[in-house]
């Protein structure tokens, strides 16, 4: 079996895994826009197939993560994208500010005490249930409100994602079973549920759907970061 070798030059290590990473997220873009099943979403396909390259090579998660540490860091930027759909649907945010604050806050609020109180019911220890709990913002905030209540941010990025997939599917399935005519409502519900994901998906559906949701998406990352000395201190 190949393995990797551990004292692989630096550059050497983060063009390698920079392209199985950016070349796999080719791939599974391609393969969803072919086959449109949920299994086929980039979002959980990439990891797949980079989990399948990292496994064939004996690789650790350290290994890779050192040669994709600028992919992270482009998380933050990659956020503040979302300004301009937002900046574009300014009228609609101004009409109806008030709305979408108080469901930030509620949606954020429950979000976060649901998933540490199910945690928490099932037994598993409070390093899990500290890195639940920002799971339903994106990723840099999720990571950063993990890191300072004491989680594991690594690990709830992956919860990140595992919600993401899970809230844009639901999300489809609850706007046949409800009757949100609002392209706020249909918005507000995918940003709220399932943040980046839940954004592409209320693109697909309509610009302003989209917009409405990346602003959801931010400002309950916000409050997230915000809340999270005073949840730190609460589970202290």
């Amino acid at each position: 079996m190949p393995t990797l070798d551990p004292t692989l030059d630096p550059l050497l290590a983060t063009l390698f895994w920079s392209a199985v990473t950016i070349g796999g997220y080719a791939l599974a873009r391609a393969i969803y826009r072919r086959w449109r099943f949920w299994w086929a979403m980039p979002l959980l396909l990439t990891p797949v197939l980079v989990g399948a390259v990292a496994l064939s090579l004996h690789a650790g998660y350290g290994d890779y993560i050192r040669g994709t540490h600028w992919l992270m860091l482009m998380l933050g930027p990659a956020t503040v994208a979302f300004a301009l759909p937002i900046y574009e649907q300014r009228a609609l945010i101004r009409r109806h500010w008030p709305v979408l604050l108080v469901g930030v806050l509620v949606g954020s609020t429950l979000a976060m005490g649901t998933a540490f109180a199910l945690a928490r019911l099932m037994g598993l220890s409070q390093t899990l249930q500290l890195s639940l709990m920002p799971r339903s913002t994106s990723t840099p905030f999720a990571m950063t409100v993990s890191g300072d209540i004491g989680g594991v941010p690594d690990l709830t990025a992956v919860f990140v994602i595992l919600t993401g997939i899970c809230g844009a599917m639901l999300g489809e399935v609850l706007l046949k079973l409800m009757p949100l005519r609002s392209s706020l409502a249909r918005g507000a519900l995918f940003g709220m549920g399932a943040h980046g994901a839940g954004v592409a998906k209320a693109h697909q559906i309509g610009g302003e759907e989209g917009s409405i949701a990346g602003l959801v998406m931010v400002l309950a990352g916000l409050f997230n970061v915000l809340m999270a000395p005073v949840v730190a201190y609460l589970v202290g």
